[in-house]
């Protein structure tokens, strides 16, 4: 069974020039920090909008590893480039969510989840995978 992060931005006005650079200079930071090469990461599926039929104006999705260890760091640095997004693009509603859990959003630390930069917790789920067959490699 897999879980993946979805986030959407909905608002009538398309993205500008300036949000739609933001949006790839944060999309590309992402790519550059994110701690795995061989997990998916920030992948964005829709872009822009062109405010006549359909006002969302950004749409992604992560799938999460299969590696409980891992599950934690990706949610963090996706969830904080998520956090930059919607600091980029003004005036949308944003839906965040883990499959059919929503994220929360706070003004000052933007979308986190409970434990997600919790060290021991990492490590508890790390030691869920003993073996290299159970951890997909």
């Amino acid at each position: 069974m897999s879980v993946s992060v979805y986030y959407s931005a909905r608002r009538a006005e398309p993205l500008t020039g300036a949000e739609s650079a933001a949006v790839e200079r944060v999309v590309a930071a992402h790519a550059e920090s994110f701690p795995y090469d061989d997990e998916e990461s920030l992948y964005l599926y829709g872009l822009g909008g062109d405010g006549d039929q359909d006002d969302e104006i950004v749409a992604g999705s992560t799938k999460l590893p299969i590696d409980p260890g891992r599950w934690m760091p990706v949610i963090a640095h996706v969830l904080d480039s998520v956090t930059e997004l919607r600091r980029a693009v003004g005036g949308a509603e944003w839906h965040v969510h883990a499959d059919d859990v929503d994220v929360p959003w706070d003004e000052k630390e933007g979308y986190a989840l409970p434990g997600m930069r919790d060290a021991a917790l990492i490590a508890e789920l790390g030691s869920l995978c003993d073996t290299p067959d159970e951890q997909g490699g």
